[in-house]
């Protein structure tokens, strides 16, 4: 039967055959450095000996058996000679001394009779074929062998006139028996080496790891004080140079926050002045909209504070996810809105605490402001932390999902900006998750609105 899958099989070129295969080691292999190292290291040496294995060993075992099966065949050539030639005793006594003295055989020579029914041949048996071919060229006689009886010994009968000649010969005159030391010995100093080069191996490795988990730590906004350059001089340039970098980040960070700071202060004390200036004035109708105005003012200068401070300076620390969406769960009943959560996984998340908590503040606050239903799931293993908000909204079109994270962006109908909103309350949720390693994804609902999805490493 033929199926759809095999003619997409059948009808692939070489070259798609060839990437196919190639995708599918991707998938198989590991996908670390140190691992891929190993088997750089590994892969040659296991192939070059198995070449060794194939080639040098089987010639040298197969020409050792050869000499050595023909060496026993034409001295059992010489003792028949001798029997068909010279008068023997009647029990044989000098042929058989002499063959068990001068060339360590055992022989004796029985009446005449039948050669044993032939013995299946072992399946990877060099010596049955070698020592049958060369009993075949050298005697020219029917013949019997054993080489599986006795482990220590091959037995051989052959026939002649009126007699059975039985030859016991050990397995080491006609078989390479002690090739296994050459294979002990090969694989013994192979693991010796492969250790050696494991412990070089880690050593060279272990800086790499170090900056990486360096990058890692800063890219979530953690710091890294006791990190410095070492290993091989490329790994020791890529240090300094992460060095250097998070120095210019961290430089430009501080530049930006004390500008903004400063000029916050500025526009604080006018806005003070204001509102003293207004207060002072005393309860006058038209001045009313200064007032709201003053106070939008106010609100929008707090909100841009807070996005260009990104909340860097906080360390990390212990949070519980359900004292967060306790607090949520509040704030909803509060305002006669439903609110549901569940929590997969450990309760415990290590972040930044005050970020964190205004980032979950911001996605859950704008569900607050459209929807009127809000769940939660959120799912903590040891790789990544992921929390999803559904909510029943009317949610943001697709092709704005991405630039409703710019600071200042708005929608016409904007479901995350209010009257005297800023614009930036999806660009602070975003700017923290990715502080924490992470990011904030939009998506569509199975309730009807707009599910925001936070996934940050564990």
């Amino acid at each position: 039967m033929v199926t759809m899958d095999s003619l997409r099989r059948e009808d692939r070129t070489p070259a798609q055959g060839w990437r196919w295969i190639v995708r599918w080691l991707r998938r198989r292999l590991p996908t670390g450095l140190y691992a891929r190292s190993l088997l750089i290291i590994i892969i040659p040496m296991v192939l070059l000996q198995s070449v060794v294995a194939a080639v040098f060993m089987e010639r040298h075992w197969q020409m050792v058996t050869e000499r050595l099966s023909l060496a026993v065949t034409r001295d059992i050539a010489a003792i028949i000679e001798i029997v068909e030639t010279y008068p023997q005793n009647s029990d044989y006594g000098d042929i058989t001394r002499i063959a068990r003295d001068q060339l360590n055989l055992q022989i004796s020579i029985e009446p005449d009779g039948d050669l044993p029914p032939p013995r299946m041949k072992p399946f990877f048996s060099i010596l049955d074929g070698i020592l049958s071919d060369e009993i075949t060229n050298e005697i020219h006689r029917p013949f019997w062998i054993d080489t599986v009886g006795n482990s220590n010994l091959v037995e051989i009968r052959i026939k002649l006139e009126n007699k059975i000649l039985r030859v016991l010969a050990k397995r080491s005159q006609t078989y390479a028996s002690n090739t296994h030391i050459f294979i002990v010995w090969m694989v013994g100093t192979s693991l010796v080496l492969i250790g050696i080069s494991i412990l070089f191996l880690r050593g060279q490795i272990r800086p790499i790891l170090t900056l990486a988990r360096a990058a890692e730590s800063f890219g979530k906004g953690q710091k890294a004080d006791n990190f410095y350059p070492r290993g091989a001089d490329e790994v020791r340039r890529a240090g300094l140079a992460f060095i250097q970098m998070r120095e210019r980040i961290e430089r430009q960070i501080e530049q930006r926050t004390a500008m903004l700071s400063g000029v916050s202060h500025d526009l604080r004390t006018i806005l003070t002045r204001f509102k003293l200036q207004l207060a002072l004035a005393g309860d006058n109708p038209d001045l009313h909209g200064l007032n709201d105005d003053v106070n939008d003012m106010q609100t929008m200068l707090e909100a841009y504070m807070a996005f260009a401070r990104g909340e860097v300076e906080e360390d990390v620390g212990e949070l519980k996810l359900s004292e967060i969406f306790q607090k949520l769960e509040s704030d909803f009943a509060l305002r006669g809105k439903t609110f549901n959560y569940s929590i997969e996984g450990d309760d415990d998340i290590s972040v930044r605490p005050n970020a964190f908590m205004r980032l979950v503040t911001n996605l859950a606050s704008n569900a607050q402001r459209y929807a009127h239903r809000l769940d939660i799931e959120a799912k903590h293993n040891a790789k990544w932390l992921t929390v999803v908000f559904d909510d029943d909204g009317p949610g943001i079109p697709e092709k704005n999902r991405e630039d409703v994270f710019k600071p200042f962006f708005r929608l016409d109908s904007a479901r995350n900006l209010d009257a005297s909103g800023t614009g930036l309350g999806l660009a602070i949720a975003r700017d923290i998750a990715r502080s924490h390693g992470g990011n904030v994804m939009l998506g569509d609902s199975p309730l009807g609105g707009l599910r925001a999805t936070i996934r940050i490493p564990a």
